[in-house]
């Protein structure tokens, strides 16, 4: 079942996805026409709505004003897709139940267009909420993002899961656990936070929306393990089964997959009790946690 904040917000950021891409016919064409292809193609857009949910859930009240902002998570995480898939990293020709960007406008163009989506996701967030008033708050998501992605955050995590890659046996839980800290959970983390600076929320409701995201980031991505081994291709849109055949370290192979399931499911209760301090007003952070943790795709 569909969250009730996926079916509401899910529209409006791709509206404003459509909005905010620069046009096909705009210079240079195969530039935009590869971001568009890779941004359009599809998606939970889950990071956008989580923070629009955190933003809600800490009092916002003008989400249209902040739909630019969450529509740029949007485009950070299409641009780690799109490197992700290159030859030289997983080495993926399908995403989103099509050819990747790679394998459409090649290499070149594909790194360039992960750039591009990066850069212009900054400049949203520099600008989004409008209002000389909100300048620090559109600061603080600026800065808690730019840590989120960096070499401490999303592309250190990438390295060491390139390190652990073809490790067999020798991958510790703790190994496994700090890659995907920050290769998954600080992406998460850092959307929520948005929110919150966005709503202004205080330190107590910011620390809520941090365990809850770093608990949601764990269990989102041994869900995603435990896919790549139990569903097919043409359910989750990208090629299953790939960890294993490029030995890489995951949670089914390191904990089984009945352990993995049990973990996640332990995570999305730890998940649910970090959100107490919101009280009613987190009820939508709370659908999406059981949608993450009990998806099939």
């Amino acid at each position: 079942m569909t969250p009730s904040a996926l079916e509401r917000w899910g529209p409006a950021v791709e509206k404003t996805l459509q909005a905010i891409l620069p046009p096909e016919e705009q210079e240079p064409v195969e530039l935009h026409r590869a971001m568009r292809y890779s941004v359009l193609a599809g998606g939970k857009r889950l990071r956008p709505v989580l923070a629009l949910c955190a933003y809600r859930a800490c009092g916002g009240d003008d989400p249209e004003s902040v739909l630019p902002a969450a529509a740029a998570l949007e485009l950070f995480h299409t641009y780690s897709l799109i490197h992700d898939d290159l030859p030289s990293m997983d080495d993926d020709d399908l995403r989103r139940g099509r050819p990747s960007s790679h394998v459409v406008f090649g290499e070149a163009v594909a790194i360039l267009a992960g750039d591009a989506l990066q850069t212009l996701a900054f400049q949203l967030l520099a600008s989004h909420p409008a209002g000389a008033r909100l300048s620090a708050r559109r600061a603080r998501a600026c800065r808690e993002m730019a840590l989120a992605l960096g070499s401490t955050g999303m592309v250190g995590g990438q390295v060491l899961d390139l390190r652990l890659t073809g490790s067999g046996g020798g991958v510790s839980a703790d190994d496994l656990l700090r890659v995907h800290r920050l290769k998954t959970g600080r992406f998460l983390e850092a959307a929520l936070q948005a929110g919150a600076f966005w709503a202004g929320a205080g330190a107590q409701k910011r620390r809520a929306l941090l365990s809850y995201g770093r608990a949601m980031g764990l269990a989102f991505q041994i869900v995603d393990d435990i896919l790549d081994v139990t569903a097919t291709s043409e359910a989750l849109g990208k090629t299953a089964g790939k960890d294993a055949a490029q030995g890489k370290a995951t949670f089914p192979a390191l904990w089984g997959l009945d352990a993995s399931e049990q973990e996640a499911q332990r995570l999305l209760s730890e998940a649910l009790r970090a959100l107490a301090p919101l009280g009613p007003d987190s009820q939508e952070l709370r659908e999406l946690a059981h949608f993450i943790v009990n998806r099939s795709r």
